[in-house]
């Protein structure tokens, strides 16, 4: 059972930013797919961001506004949100899996706050 520690939400005024973070607990192999997801209040989960292999696949959303970056040593992955808006608000999950089609891991989640 891998377990992911999610840091760095919080409250931020619109054109702020935060960075999250998600570490993993599972440190031997290598999981190849980590990302966010989010979940903003009656609406449906949605992708942020997420990289799988070589390739990072971010939601339309917060093209050109999020940056994902992983440290390739160990199954961390960092999200720096820029130019946060209100809609940006919403509870964030980080998720992870070893390979596509094997279990998937998902934190508790982490809370962003954008005030206009």
């Amino acid at each position: 059972q891998v377990q992911l520690t999610e840091s760095g939400g919080g409250l931020v005024q619109t054109g702020g930013s935060l960075r999250l973070s998600c570490a993993a607990s599972e440190s031997t192999f290598r999981y190849d797919i980590m990302g966010w997801y989010r979940r903003a209040p009656g609406k449906q989960r949605e992708l942020v961001a997420i990289i799988s292999g070589g390739t990072t696949n971010y939601g339309d959303s917060v093209k050109g506004r999020f940056t994902l970056s992983r440290d390739n040593a160990k199954n961390i992955v960092f999200l720096q949100m820029n130019s946060l808006k209100p809609e940006d608000t919403a509870m964030y999950f980080c998720k992870t899996q070893r390979y596509r089609g094997w279990p998937e891991y998902w934190g508790r989640g982490t809370q962003v706050t954008v005030s206009s």
